[in-house]
This record gives C-alpha cells, sequence and structure tokens, in this order.
C-alpha cells in the first residue's frame, strides 16, 4: 500500500506544480499582452493614417490636439427656437487638470495592471460600475464648476435648498454641484459606489424613495442615466413631479449618439422602454431629444451646451471621451426664472 500511496502523493503534487506553472504562465502571457496593448495604442507604432486620426482624440496631449471639437455646434443645423438656447463652452481649467491627472494615472504601470487583471476576473458577475467603486476608480467628468454656474444661469454665490443628483456614481460631478445647495441627497444602485459616497457625506436615497420624500428639489441633475434605464419617460415624469412648481430646474446629460442599454452583472439588455433619436449628427440628434422626449413629457429647454464627458483611462488609453448634450429643462408650464438667494 505504501508504493501506491507514494505514487498518489507524487501524481497530487506534481498536479499542484502543474496548475500553479499554468497560473503563473498566464498571469505573465496577461502582463505581456496588456503591456503590448499599451505600446500599440501608444499611437506612433500606427503606420495607418485612417486609424492615427481615430485614436489621436484619446491618446494625445492636450496641447496637440483640436480640442474646440469637442465643444462645437453647427446652429444651422438646430431646431430655430434651439438656437438662441445654445451656450458655447471651451476647454478651461478644471476640464485640463482631470485630462491631465488621468494621463498621470495611467502611466502607474503596475497599479493599471491591477486594475485590468481584476476587471478581467469580475467582469461577468457584476456591473463595471461597481468594479470601479470596489478599485476605487473610473472617476467621471461632466462639467466644471464655472460651466454648471453657467448652464444654470447663477451667480457664484447662489444657493437654493435642495439638489438630488440620481445615479450619482462615486459623487465626483456632484461634488461639483453640491456648494450651491443645503442639503445634497443622492441615489445609487452600485453597492461599491454607495460606500463612496456615503464617506463623501452626501444624504443617500433608494432608488424608489426619492419621490417619497414629502418635500421638493430645486435641482434634479439626472447625468448619462436615461440610456440606460429602463423606464427613461416614466423616469422623466416623476422628476418633473418632484420639482419646486416655478422655480425647480432639471439638469439633463445624454450621450449623443443617444443608444439605450442595461449592464445587469456583466451582461448589457436592451431597456423595456427603447427610445430611438432620429439624425445622425450632434445637433440632430439634440433636436430629436428636445421634440420627442422632452417635450411629449412637459418639460422645455431653457439652455443647453456641448461637453466632453470623460472618464479616467486604463492600460490602454490615457482618458475616455464620450460627447454630451447638457440641458437644463424646465417644466412647460413654469415662467419663473431661477431665484438667486
Amino acid at each position: 500500500m505504501k508504493p501506491q500511496r507514494s505514487m498518489v502523493s507524487l501524481i497530487s503534487s506534481r498536479a499542484v506544480q502543474l496548475r500553479t506553472l499554468l497560473f503563473v504562465g498566464w498571469v505573465v502571457g496577461y502582463v505581456a499582452f496588456l503591456l503590448s496593448i499599451r505600446r500599440m495604442w501608444t499611437g506612433k507604432y500606427i503606420r495607418n493614417p485612417v486609424v492615427r486620426s481615430l485614436l489621436v482624440n484619446m491618446l494625445s496631449d492636450l496641447d496637440t490636439i483640436d480640442v474646440t471639437k469637442w465643444y462645437r455646434c453647427n446652429p444651422d443645423l438646430l431646431e430655430e427656437s434651439l438656437r438662441p438656447l445654445f451656450i458655447q463652452n471651451q476647454l478651461d481649467a478644471d476640464t485640463r487638470a482631470f485630462v491631465e491627472q488621468s494621463e498621470e494615472k495611467s502611466t502607474y504601470l503596475f497599479t493599471q495592471i491591477y486594475y485590468s487583471l481584476v476587471s478581467t476576473i469580475l467582469s461577468p458577475l457584476v456591473s463595471r460600475t461597481s468594479i470601479n467603486g470596489f478599485l476605487g476608480r473610473g472617476s467621471m467628468f461632466v462639467f466644471s464648476k464655472n460651466q454648471f454656474q453657467q448652464l444654470l444661469r447663477i451667480e457664484p454665490d447662489w444657493v437654493a435648498d435642495r439638489l438630488l443628483d440620481l445615479g450619482a456614481g462615486d459623487g465626483g460631478v456632484t461634488k461639483v454641484m453640491a456648494p450651491h445647495f443645503t442639503e445634497v441627497y443622492v441615489t445609487e444602485v452600485s453597492l461599491t459606489m454607495k460606500r463612496r459616497l456615503r464617506k463623501k457625506k452626501f444624504k443617500l436615497l433608494g432608488i424608489d424613495a426619492w419621490q417619497e420624500t414629502g418635500f421638493k428639489y430645486d435641482v434634479i441633475s439626472c447625468l448619462n442615466l436615461l440610456d440606460r434605464c429602463d423606464d427613461p419617460l416614466g423616469l422623466l415624469k416623476d422628476i418633473r413631479q418632484s420639482l419646486v412648481p416655478g422655480t425647480g430646474r432639471l439638469i439633463m446629460a445624454a450621450v449623443i449618439p443617444f443608444q439605450p442599454w442595461l449592464e445587469i452583472g456583466g451582461r448589457w439588455e436592451r431597456p423595456r422602454e427603447y427610445i430611438k433619436i432620429q439624425g445622425k449628427t450632434w445637433e440632430e440628434q439634440v433636436n430629436g431629444l428636445t421634440n420627442e422626449v422632452f417635450r411629449k413629457v412637459g418639460f422645455e429647454v431653457e439652455s443647453f451646451t456641448r461637453l466632453p464627458y470623460l472618464c479616467e483611462g486604463d492600460i490602454a488609453r490615457d482618458y475616455y471621451l464620450l460627447d454630451d448634450a447638457v440641458f437644463v429643462l424646465k417644466s412647460s408650464d413654469d415662467q419663473c426664472e431661477v431665484p438667486v438667494r
């Protein structure tokens, strides 16, 4: 019996060693792959001029690319009633600081490898938002302090009672708006992001409880959430009912082109209420959102702008960028201006 046990023990030991070697080999191969991807996406190794032009927006230094296209709008393509409501923006100090910080973080090689490894393991199980919350990364940038004030047409010392930020993520954008409000409420689905919001001392409400607090909100922000919502028109109707009558405002940001999808666990699914917006250009989609969505539920556009929707990058890219249309909406019944206190 002893020789048989020795043989079984030897086979078991070699099996463990083989699994260990396979795992180490997989990790080494994965890291090598990531490094090769990083090398490939740096741009200077790409020979095809078309591919280079597609990538330069993401990967080049801010001083070497045309950032004005992030904010560009052709008013001739807007419907006539919207033209005077557009606010022209440009790259400002806060936006530049976010991009430069993202570029610096992307150079932390071993940190980015760790992020990538964890994301690969967890992505089939949980959402990208929850992974980012767990890792403490993936911060978003929608607008700066000055851009927010300009969009809402308020002075730096303007203060109102209540802000509600729906789908607040890690609270980075909430923090930009918070100084203008006495009370700041947030909602979030991700458990890991909820912990980050609590650490920042925001008042966390349930995703189905914010309409039932017994009070109204001076401003509700719904930033890049409408295309990730199962019932977008229902959400807008609830927001309209929850605003302070007369002076309440909704700040709505939507990625253009508007493409609704739901992230459930590690899967992407089509929402129950699917909204298809007509138009190919940024301006045509703004017209479509205004006519086919906002006016349908009783909102009118008070002002709007084009801004870059920025996210911290990873080992492949310094930062990620999408086109945003950011609106200030008021109820169609409201004729009052936002009060200055």
